[in-house]
C-alpha cells in the first residue's frame, strides 16, 4: 500500500532549469552525443492498478531489443534476472536512486520518493536516450503527475508530455472499477482509466471472451476517448505506445481523439444493463456546436466548471472534470484552437488555420471524461458563448 504522499504532485524547485543547464555545460565533455539545446524529450506516464503489468511492461520494454534509447521512471522494480543490481542507499537508509544500463541501451532509474531528483538526473542525462517512460505508483491518480510535464514553463523547456498510458487486469478490472470508497470520491482504478490515451487490457488469456466483452463496454462507459489495446504478459509493439503526441495542438492524433467520438447526448449515463456502475457516474460526454465561440465567455464557463465548481446535472450534483479535449472556433481567430484540461488545470493553444472552405462551417467539438456529467447543462452553458 502506499500513503498519501504518493499521491501528491511534487513541489518541484523554481531555479530548477537554469541548475541544470549550469550542471548540463559543467559535464558536458561526459556526453557522447549532446543534441541541440531545441531538442525536447517525450515524457509518457504508464499507470495502472496494484498487479495490472504495468511493472511487466516496463521490463519488456527495458530487456527487448528494439533498437531506441529510452529511460524508465520505476517507483520499484525487481531485482532477478538481467535487471539486477545491488540497492543504492541514501543516509537515511532510504532508496533514494538506482541507475541501469543495460545491454540494449535502456537506462532504468529506481526511485522511491516522487521522482524529482530522478527528473533532473534525467535531464543531464539528455543526450544518451529518445524518450522517458514515468511509472506511477499503483494507487496514485496520474493527473497531478501529468501536469508537471504539460504545464511547468521551467521544467517544459526541456521535457514535454506525450501521453498517458494506463494497464488494466482483465480478471480484476471490473472488481476495481466498482470498488466505493468511504469518503464517496471516484476511485484510483476509475480515475486511471478516465485519464488515458491508451489502455492496455492486459491478461486477456484469463478471461472467457464474454467476460474481456464487458470489460472492455465498463471502460469504454468512462473513456470512449482512448484507444485500446488487448495485451498478454504486457507485450505489445513498442511503436503504439510512443510518438502519441496525445497534448499537442498540431498532431493528428489529438485531432483524432476529439473528432472520433461520436456524439451521444445520453453518454451521461451507462446502460441499464451496467447500471451498477452508476455509482461511480463517469463517463465521457461530447458536445458540439456549430459557429464561432466568444472566448471571454468560453473561458468563463471553463472557470466555472474546473475552478469554481459552480456547474451541477439536474439532480444538483457538482460534476467534476478529470480530463477535458476540445478544438474550437473562437471568433476573430483564423485558427483552430485546441482545448486541452487535466483535473482544475486547462490551456487553449491556437494551432492550424481553418481551410477556407470551412469558414462557414465551423465547429466547437469538447469530450468531457468526468463524474455526474450531464449534456444537456454542458451543452446549454456553452451555446451561451456562441453568439
Amino acid at each position: 500500500m502506499s500513503d498519501s504522499s504518493d499521491e501528491e504532485c511534487p513541489d518541484l524547485v523554481p531555479s530548477l532549469c537554469n541548475d541544470v543547464k549550469e550542471e548540463r555545460e559543467k559535464d558536458r565533455p561526459t556526453l557522447a552525443e549532446a543534441p541541440t539545446e531545441t531538442t525536447k524529450i517525450p515524457v509518457t506516464i504508464i499507470t495502472g492498478y496494484l498487479g495490472a503489468g504495468k511493472t511487466t511492461l516496463l521490463n519488456y520494454i527495458l530487456t527487448e531489443q528494439h533498437g531506441k534509447r529510452i529511460a524508465v521512471i520505476m517507483n520499484e522494480f525487481g531485482a532477478g534476472g538481467e535487471i539486477e543490481k545491488p540497492i543504492s542507499l541514501g543516509e537515511s537508509g532510504e532508496v533514494f536512486e538506482e541507475w541501469l544500463e543495460l545491454r540494449n541501451g535502456c537506462l532504468c532509474c529506481s526511485v522511491k520518493d516522487n521522482g524529482v531528483k530522478a527528473i533532473e538526473n534525467l535531464m543531464l542525462k539528455k543526450g544518451r536516450f529518445d524518450y522517458i517512460l514515468l511509472e506511477t505508483t499503483g494507487l496514485a491518480d496520474p493527473g497531478p503527475v501529468a501536469s508537471i510535464f504539460w504545464l511547468d514553463s521551467e521544467l517544459c523547456s526541456d521535457l514535454y508530455l506525450d501521453g498517458i498510458i494506463t494497464v488494466v487486469d482483465s480478471k480484476f478490472c471490473l472488481q476495481h472499477l466498482h470498488e466505493q470508497k468511504a469518503d464517496g470520491k471516484v476511485n484510483e482504478a476509475v480515475r486511471q482509466v478516465a485519464m488515458a490515451d491508451i489502455i492496455l487490457v492486459n491478461k486477456v488469456d484469463l478471461v472467457s471472451a464474454e467476460e474481456l466483452s464487458r470489460v472492455q463496454q465498463e471502460i469504454r462507459a468512462i473513456n470512449s476517448v482512448a484507444k485500446l489495446l488487448e495485451t498478454h504478459k504486457s507485450r505489445t509493439d513498442l511503436a503504439a505506445l510512443l510518438d502519441l503526441h496525445a497534448f499537442e495542438g498540431n498532431s493528428d492524433r489529438c485531432n483524432q481523439d476529439v473528432f472520433a467520438t461520436p456524439v451521444l447526448p445520453n453518454t451521461d449515463s451507462c446502460t441499464s444493463k451496467h447500471s451498477h456502475h452508476l455509482d461511480q457516474s463517469v463517463s465521457t460526454v461530447t458536445v458540439e456546436l456549430s459557429g464561432d465561440m466568444d472566448r471571454d465567455a468560453f473561458e468563463n464557463f471553463l472557470q466555472d466548471l474546473l475552478w469554481e465548481k459552480l456547474i451541477k446535472d439536474t439532480k444538483g450534483e457538482t460534476m467534476d472534470i478529470l480530463r477535458l479535449k476540445g478544438l474550437l472556433s473562437l471568433r476573430g481567430c483564423p485558427r483552430r484552437c485546441l482545448l486541452q484540461a487535466v483535473h482544475e488545470l486547462y490551456d487553449l493553444e491556437e494551432t492550424s488555420p481553418w481551410p477556407e472552405s470551412e469558414t462557414t462551417s465551423r465547429i466547437n467539438r469538447l469530450v468531457f471524461i468526468g463524474r455526474n456529467l450531464d449534456h444537456g447543462v454542458l451543452a446549454g452553458r456553452l451555446a451561451q458563448a456562441v453568439k
